[in-house]
């Protein structure tokens, strides 16, 4: 899809970079790597001639930009139900139920939310990913943040890995945590089984904090806040301090119960077959206002049940 012809003169106190780092600041609307390609695309001439990304500019230039976008994925869209917490003209927070892949993969082409993203809007196709920012495990329930543009997707990416966007989770763990902490602890592939994370001190940087909401005789609600955002990293960060989540099949080891815990008790236990972490809110500065977004979204039923059956197991 051809958008409008862009034209800019290049300011001087860019002299002496390279036309794909000067371009960056001047259309931030646009990735480093998108503008990259247009250029050796031919979509961008510099004073009407053809340039490469490694040209230095000199300042007075004048840049003209056909950002012309191809359909970035090929998924086909499907009528999938979206739960939508929070959408406008440049963006879209649905809440993910737990059961539902996030991206098309092996194994699952279809039924994804990336599938019913595109049934909503089709002119995601053109995005990265459909628009979708972040990702969220398939058995973890929430919110999960979409740019609906090109110029907002590239915003919320970049707020992103600059550490601007706040996620909260609910998440029950086995034991009774003493108090909240922080958990700075590298995260990598498993050195054996490469469908799970480690912790490994060649492993990439990794911090989680978390802080007590509520105790029970065997189990802790926490509140947890990511400061980065790694594959699996608040299961395998809670499992590495001995306090796995419950449900969690692949981090979680043996099932633990209170001493003399009811029927109704072990039975909700046993049948909780997905770790208990919930994506409760997301904080955010609109990519295109600037203005504070605050969205948050309660647990789901299945999550409640089982915070209740605890509640009433310490009451009991």
């Amino acid at each position: 899809m051809a958008q409008k012809l862009l034209q800019k003169a290049i300011p001087e106190s860019l002299s002496g970079q390279r036309l794909d780092q000067a371009m960056a600041q001047m259309f931030p609307e646009y990735s480093r790597s998108r503008l990259k390609a247009w250029i050796l695309d031919g979509q961008v001439t510099l004073d009407a001639r053809t340039c490469r990304p490694r040209d230095v500019i000199t300042g007075g230039e004048k840049v003209m930009l056909n950002p012309k976008v191809e359909d970035q994925v090929t998924s086909e869209p499907e009528p999938i139900a979206l739960d939508l917490a929070w959408e406008d003209d440049d963006l879209l927070v649905v809440n993910k139920p737990a059961g539902l892949v996030v991206h098309p993969g092996a194994g699952n082409l279809r039924g994804t939310l990336m599938n019913g993203l595109l049934h909503h809007m089709p002119s995601l196709k053109e995005l990265p990913r459909a628009g979708i920012v972040h990702r969220l495990d398939k058995d973890t329930s929430g919110l999960l943040l979409v740019g609906k543009t090109l110029s907002a997707h590239t915003a919320l990416v970049r707020a992103l890995s600059e550490r601007e966007i706040s996620r909260h989770y609910l998440a029950l763990c086995n034991g009774v945590l003493t108090g909240g902490a922080s958990i700075d602890a590298p995260i990598g592939r498993h050195p054996v089984d490469r469908r799970k994370m480690s912790v490994r001190e060649e492993g990439k940087a990794a911090v989680t904090h978390y802080r007590v909401l509520e105790r029970f005789r065997a189990h802790t609600s926490i509140r947890v806040e990511l400061e980065t955002g790694r594959t699996h990293q608040i299961r395998v960060h809670m499992a590495y301090r001995r306090h796995p989540l419950i449900g969690d099949a692949t981090y979680g080891g043996r099932l633990q119960l209170p001493g003399g815990a009811s029927e109704g008790l072990v039975l909700a236990l046993r049948e909780f077959r997905r770790q208990a972490l919930h994506a409760t809110r997301l904080v955010f500065a609109h990519p295109t206002t600037g203005k504070q977004v605050d969205v948050q979204y309660d647990p789901p039923e299945d999550y409640a049940d089982i915070l209740n059956c605890l509640r009433e197991d310490a009451t009991a």
